[in-house]
């Protein structure tokens, strides 16, 4: 007996369910006339009738309507949803059933206008964004905030309330809150919704409160109805040629006269040695001319326009204005109000973002230059070779790529490896050339030089000419995005890890081993140190390898954003140089204030004219120069070697 209650209760709960799947093809049975042949006007309510039905059919029928796969069997009449299926159609009874196949020709299809269609896919919003899948509620919020509604706002604010994806409810509410607030019949509702966003940045939210601030411009004897923003004055607000040309334009003034065109009217109706009434030897004046165009005008000789005094009389009778066009003054208001707190949001974190751009160009300064900070510093040495060094550390990542296709552990192998193939090199170099040039800056600065440029030419004989790629791997790829505004790559987040890994590394050298023990006392005093034991020819063969070394893991840093070609090394050579000078000659500290201070400088010139990066290397070159005239030693003076000379 309680079985049989079970069974009962389950059949008389589930008796309700076979009338609510037809229910889609009762609504359609009922409006089938309207359906076959629609009309904007009337059609609305049966599509919302659909929609609401709770049938699940209703989905795949209006989708099928929109889509003219809704079709009438030409045999009998009935109505189906077709699918492609081979060479025929797949028939759905409006109920779900399956009905065979037909081919087209023995079908018509349904073709609703783009007005119907626009009604359908409103009607359809509701559907996508409750559907099931993710992915499709997202795809129909995309889709709405590419093109919003109003007639998408209702079904959005149902769907809200029972999604159950934390990430998609919130975007939905956001949606909602920028629908509200352009569509909303209240403006209570509106104007709430525009503040309810505070001092958010976004982009979306800019492009929905744009409109409700913008202003035309019209012409008017009386002050207009509407939402007016300001009335123009003539001359300071609006030119008069504009001003004249939006009366043209709204039918009140004809089009103006130019000289060309009067002159050429007064010589085709140029009858008798008189024109419009005007003897020809009248004609010496601007006043004659239009006193005789005038009279053409009345006859009908010449068609109507205005010459500059008719103009100017008629600009003295109107008065112009510009008019919101939205209509609720509390609206714009609130739109304004929120466009000035976004302005200086955005201004406060364009700041913020130049600052972080200034820090990056800093730490690229800084890693290009510690190195020949060492050796200029150190040694004295000007190294115009230097960026080849750089160059060659480049190109050590590319090489250690072809091998290795992990991109991390590729970078990984790199570095060491870069540093070791540049400090030979500059171990190679110091032996070979350096060393016998001490004492002598201008035979040194001609000797490197030199060796830039047959290392150039050596690079492009084994690389080629064509940029090589230094691939970051994909942990590198993108950006940190803060907001709308402020953003940096990760690429360049890891140059500045490694310039202060690179700072904490110089400094433990210098203050913590023996070799930067024997460093200082070799650049405070060369002679006392070798009197007290410590060679300087070593010393000074291990810092020029230790710069140079540097140089190339410089170079592998810098690679994984810029080209790399046999010129790299000359695109930083230059900063690298200022970058010492600058901060002080020998100093890790004043370097690394160098760079901070021409990066800064640069990335403030490029604000203000981004579209020519050559005049803000010009303007910075000039400011350089004038730093140095008032600072020479740099922002921290030099000590040593160089001093004590």
């Amino acid at each position: 007996m309680r079985l049989t209650a079970l069974l009962v209760a389950a059949l008389c709960w589930l008796a309700p369910l076979p009338s609510l799947a037809q229910e889609a093809a009762r609504i359609v049975a009922e409006n089938r006339a309207q359906i076959e042949k629609p009309s904007r006007q009337t059609i609305g309510p049966v599509i919302a009738e659909l929609a609401g039905s709770g049938d699940a059919m209703a989905d795949d029928i209006l989708s099928a309507w929109a889509d003219r796969r809704l079709v009438i069997r030409k045999s009998d009449g009935a109505m189906f949803v077709a699918a492609a299926e081979g060479e025929g159609l797949a028939l759905t009874a409006l109920d779900g059933t399956p009905a065979g196949t037909a081919a087209s020709g023995d079908l018509t299809e349904l073709k609703p206008n783009a007005g119907v269609r626009r009604l359908i896919a409103t009607a359809l919003v509701q559907f996508t964004l409750s559907d099931p899948d993710p992915s499709q509620r997202q795809a129909a919020l995309a889709s709405i905030a590419q093109d919003p509604t109003a007639d998408a706002l209702e079904p959005l604010r149902a769907a809200i309330a029972t999604e159950t994806d934390p990430a998609l409810k919130a975007r939905k509410q956001r949606l909602e809150r920028l629908l509200t607030l352009r569509f909303d019949p209240s403006s209570a509702a509106r104007v709430a919704a525009i503040d309810s966003f505070g001092a958010d940045i976004g982009l979306d939210l800019r492009g929905a409160l744009n409109p409700l601030v913008a202003t035309t411009r019209i012409a008017s004897a009386t002050p207009p109805e509407g939402n007016v923003a300001r009335e123009l004055r003539l001359g300071t607000d609006i030119p008069e040629d504009e001003a004249y040309a939006l009366l043209v334009a709204a039918n009140l003034a004809p089009a103006r006269l130019t000289l060309e065109e009067q002159r050429a009217a007064l010589l085709a109706n140029l009858q008798d040695g008189m024109v419009g009434g005007v003897p020809l030897a009248e004609l010496d004046s601007q006043a004659a001319r239009d006193r005789a165009y005038t009279a053409l005008e009345a006859s009908g000789a010449v068609p109507v326009a205005a010459t500059d005094g008719e103009a100017r009389a008629v600009l003295a009778t109107v008065k112009f204005y510009e008019v919101h066009a939205e209509p609720d003054p509390a609206v714009t208001s609130a739109a304004q109000a929120a466009l000035d707190r976004i302005g200086t949001a955005v201004g406060v974190m364009q700041t913020a973002d130049l600052g972080l751009d200034a820090l990056s160009l800093a730490s690229i300064y800084f890693l290009a230059a510690i190195g020949l900070a060492i050796t200029f510093g150190v040694m004295g040495v000007i190294n115009m070779a230097h960026g080849e060094f750089i160059t060659i550390g480049a190109y050590t990542g590319f090489v250690v790529q072809l091998f290795v296709p992990d991109l991390t552990l590729s970078i990984l192998i790199a570095l060491p490896l870069a540093f070791a193939v540049t400090f030979g090199g500059g171990v190679a170099m110091e032996r070979l050339v350096i060393r016998h040039l001490y004492k002598r800056p201008l035979e040194t600065l001609l000797a490197t030089f030199g060796i830039s440029i047959a290392l150039q030419q050596i690079l492009k004989n084994v690389f080629g000419t064509q940029a090589r790629p230094l691939t970051s791997p994909a942990w590198l790829d993108g950006a940190w995005v803060l907001n709308d505004v402020v953003s940096i790559s990760y690429i360049r987040i890891a140059i500045f890890v490694l310039a202060l890994v690179f700072l904490a590394f110089f400094l433990w050298l210098m203050k913590r081993t023996r070799l930067g023990l024997e460093v200082r006392a070799v650049t405070q005093n060369p002679t006392m140190a070798a009197s007290m034991g410590i060679n300087p020819d070593r010393i000074n063969m291990l810092t020029f390898g230790l710069g140079s070394g540097i140089a190339g893991i410089a170079g592998v840093a810098i690679g994984l954003f810029a080209k790399v070609t046999s010129e790299l090394g000359t695109d930083y050579i230059v900063q690298s140089f200022m970058t010492v000078v600058v901060g002080g000659v020998g100093s890790i500290w004043g370097t690394l204030a160098g760079a901070t201070m021409i990066g800064s400088f640069q990335k403030v010139i490029e604000f203000f004219n981004p579209s020519n990066t050559l005049a803000a290397q010009t303007y910075m070159i000039l400011f350089i120069i004038l730093f140095i005239q008032f600072r020479p030693r740099g922002i921290i003076a030099l000590r040593g070697r160089a001093a004590g000379d």
